[in-house]
C-alpha cells in the first residue's frame, strides 16, 4: 500500500505554554506535568500501537517528548529541524498581552492571520511554515510506505498539518483543539495528506492543556 500512517504529536507542557509566553524557537524545557504527559502518552502508544520509527524536532521540549515515546517502543529518535516550531521573531518571549501592547500593528496580522507577513526579527510567515512542515512530512513519510510513524512537534506544526489535511487555506479560523501530547492521527500518500483522527487525549484522563501557540 503506498501510504504511510503518521501520528502526529505535540510535545508535552512547558512552563512558557501556562504562561501564555511565545516560545518558537526559544529551546524551552517540559515542566513536571509535561514530563508525566510524555509518559503516559509513552505508555498508551506502547501498548496500542505499532510505532516503526520516530522523529521530532530538535528543540527540547519535542525532543524529550520523542525520547520517551521511543524508549517505550523500542526505537531510537531521528531529529529534523524542519518540524520546529515556526519562528515568530521578536514575538518569541513576550505573552499574548504584551505582543498587544508593545507591538499592536504587527499583533492585528497575527490575529487576522495574514498568509506572507512574518513577524518582525526574522519571523517566520504562514506560507513559509507550511511549506517547510510538508516538504518535511513528505520526506519523512515516503520513507515509511506501509508502516505508521510518530512525529512530534509543536502546535504550529500541528496547525499546519491540520489544515493540509482538511484542505483549509491558512486564513482560516482555528476550530480545533492542540493539546499537548494528544495524538493526532493522520494518512500520507504521494498525493498528499487526510486526517484520520484528531486531539486524542484519552492517555491524560482530563489533564491536557489547549493553547494557541508553544
Amino acid at each position: 500500500m503506498d501510504a504511510t500512517r503518521i501520528l502526529a504529536i505535540r510535545h508535552g507542557e512547558t512552563a512558557w505554554n501556562v504562561d501564555t509566553r511565545i516560545q518558537g524557537h526559544i529551546d524551552i524545557p517540559l515542566n513536571d506535568t509535561g514530563l508525566q504527559q510524555a509518559r503516559w502518552l509513552a505508555e498508551a502508544l506502547a501498548e496500542r500501537d505499532q510505532v516503526n520509527a520516530v522523529y521530532a524536532s530538535d528543540l527540547l521540549r519535542a525532543h524529550v517528548t520523542a525520547q520517551t515515546i521511543a524508549q517505550a517502543v523500542g526505537l531510537a529518535v531521528t531529529t529534523h529541524p524542519g518540524l520546529r516550531e515556526r519562528h515568530f521573531g521578536d514575538f518569541q518571549g513576550r505573552t499574548f498581552v504584551e505582543i498587544e501592547a508593545e507591538l499592536p500593528d504587527h499583533a492585528h496580522h497575527w490575529r487576522k492571520r495574514t498568509p506572507d507577513w512574518a513577524p518582525p526579527g526574522a519571523g517566520e510567515s504562514l506560507i513559509a511554515l507550511r511549506e517547510r512542515v510538508l516538504a518535511t512530512v513528505d520526506e519523512l513519510a515516503a520513507r515509511h510506505l506501509g508502516e505508521q510513524i510518530v512525529l512530534v512537534a509543536h502546535g504550529g506544526v500541528l496547525d499546519a498539518l491540520y489544515r493540509a489535511a482538511t484542505r483549509l487555506d491558512v486564513q482560516a479560523p482555528r476550530t480545533w483543539q492542540l493539546p499537548n501530547t494528544a495524538v493526532n492521527r493522520l494518512l500520507w500518500t504521494p498525493e498528499g495528506l487526510s486526517l484520520v483522527g484528531w486531539a486524542d487525549t484519552t492517555h491524560l484522563d482530563g489533564r491536557s492543556r489547549d493553547e494557541t501557540t508553544v
